[in-house]
């Protein structure tokens, strides 16, 4: 009779796994003394039931908290839990305002179906409040010159604690901040006493880049700050320019005397050109003039040599010759 019943409380968590609509599990972290918004969305079947929100992992020990159907004469400005539905967007919210650490655990929002085996729709929430320091963001980056502004975040139980802003390995640096703030050359710190402090570097310079830690009381977030250098856009532009002033110098004007200049010169090289052309001409004219006249004259020589080797055997007075012509029109010539 032991044994069945210890089965049974063994099986006991793993029931509302089977009887429960479970869409998923989400874990949200949240500041101590913050609020909180959760969203829980549903089908458009659901639309017209009952949404409810109760802390608790299991739907029969879950501490109801806020429903849909209850009645709203409390001030929802006083209530810590608040619930709106949206049937049109489908989903239903819960704020939960002023968290402290003891309100973290599991919470389920859930549309009550009603009846002994239908089981509720339902989605858990792991809500951790937590008490310390967060930073928004744990490295920044600017150019030299510029400002950036760092936001460290406390609970509500470091609010009246000493806010610092230190350099890492350098405790002598520690600015401190108040409630008016302090300056200093280069960092301006403030605490608005509701959950941060913000420490702005006005004028960043490339010494400025390392490790700080901003802290509250015991508690501290290290923040890395990287500065870069300003572009050289001036220099550039400098050693552009001459690169782009190298023009070509603009054209001489023309005068009366290098008109004139140039019109002369115009004029004695055309008169060469041309005397040149005539002179080639005419050489031309006397070489044809030339050949023409002198074939004759050849062709006469050579003939009288021929003649002379025909008769070359005739034995003759050289010194006595005498040339005789037979006829006027011959060209035959006789040497005896």
């Amino acid at each position: 009779m032991l044994k069945p019943f210890l089965l049974t409380l063994s099986l006991l968590p793993w029931i509302p796994v089977f009887l429960c609509g479970t869409t998923t599990e989400e874990e949200l972290s949240v500041m101590e003394g913050e609020s909180l918004t959760v969203p829980c969305h549903y089908e458009p079947q659901y639309a017209s039931y009952i949404k409810y929100w109760c802390r608790g992992k299991m739907r029969e020990f879950c501490s109801s908290l806020a429903r849909t159907d209850e009645s709203h004469s409390v001030n929802p400005s006083e209530k810590k839990v608040r619930l709106f539905d949206d049937p049109v967007q489908q989903v239903f919210t819960v704020a939960m305002s002023n968290l402290r650490e003891e309100d973290s655990g599991w919470y389920i929002c859930g549309v009550e179906i009603g009846g002994l085996w239908s089981a509720d729709v339902v989605t858990y929430k792991n809500i951790k409040v937590i008490h310390g320091m967060t930073v928004e963001n744990s490295r920044l980056s600017g150019e030299e010159g510029s400002s950036v502004t760092v936001e460290c975040q406390y609970s509500e139980r470091y609010r009246e604690s000493e806010k610092k802003w230190c350099r890492s390995g350098d405790w002598s640096s520690c600015l401190l901040a108040g409630s008016e703030g302090s300056n200093d050359s280069s960092v301006y710190i403030k605490d608005d006493r509701s959950g941060s402090f913000t420490i702005t570097f006005k004028k960043l310079q490339m010494r400025d880049t390392g490790w700080y830690w901003c802290s509250a009381g015991l508690q501290k977030m290290p923040v890395h700050v990287q500065v870069k250098p300003r572009p050289m856009t001036t220099a550039v532009s400098v050693t552009s320019q001459p690169q782009t002033v190298a023009n070509p110098l603009p054209p001489k004007p023309i005068t009366k005397e290098s008109w004139s200049g140039h019109n002369f010169s115009h004029v004695l090289g055309s008169l060469l050109v041309c005397g040149s052309v005539i002179l080639v001409g005419l050489a031309i004219v006397a070489r044809k003039w030339w050949k023409r006249h002198k074939d004759p004259v050849l062709r006469q020589l050579n003939g009288m040599n021929a003649r002379r080797n025909e008769y070359s055997d005739v034995s003759c007075d050289l010194q006595n010759a005498t040339v005789v012509f037979l006829n006027k029109d011959s060209q035959d010539v006789h040497m005896c």
